[in-house]
Order: C-alpha cells, then structure tokens, then sequence
C-alpha cells in the first residue's frame, strides 16, 4: 500500500532552528526507509521566505502496522518538529 505523509511543522519561533537540528537525523531515517524500499519520494514544503516548513513523503508499506512502526520512529515525530501528520492511502503512477 502506498502513502502521501504530510508533515506540518510547528509555528513558534524558534521551530525552523529545532528543525535544521534534527534534519540530519530525519535524512539518515529517510535514507534508511529508501534502501528499504519504503521511501518513494519527498520533499520539504516551504513558506515564501524559503524556510522549511513542513514534509511531503510518499511511502510503500505492506501493512498499515508497518506505516505506524516507521512513524512512531521519524525523527520529525519524535523529536516534536511535526505539530500534525496527515496520512492519506495513494496509487502512484507509473510513468
């Protein structure tokens, strides 16, 4: 099953400096679910000053308990830079 995960940061201020600290621990989890064969792709949303503000990741899980298992991990959640994570069930195309 594949998923669209959407990760809205927090707003306060000091938000984009926690995120910038714990990026290199989110890419390494990422990196980690690519050669899994669970990351298909992503990308960080931005806001008009060009700072990061939330995530796009679109994942391929066998099992919902799989998605849980792997989002009860990311460093995003873990570490509270995400204030909400949407998760919505996908089909990507083949082109």
């Amino acid at each position: 099953m594949q998923y669209i995960v959407t990760g809205y940061d927090h707003t306060d201020e000091g938000a984009v400096q926690r995120r910038l600290n714990v990026r290199p621990h989110h890419l390494e989890h990422a990196r980690a679910a690519k050669q899994a064969g669970n990351l298909i792709s992503a990308a960080a949303m931005l806001n008009e000053k060009g700072d990061a503000v939330g995530s796009v990741m679109i994942m391929q899980f066998n099992t919902e308990e799989e998605l849980e298992a792997w989002k009860s991990n990311e460093p995003y959640v873990t570490q509270g830079i995400w204030e909400t994570v949407d998760v919505k069930t996908a089909r990507v195309a083949e082109l």
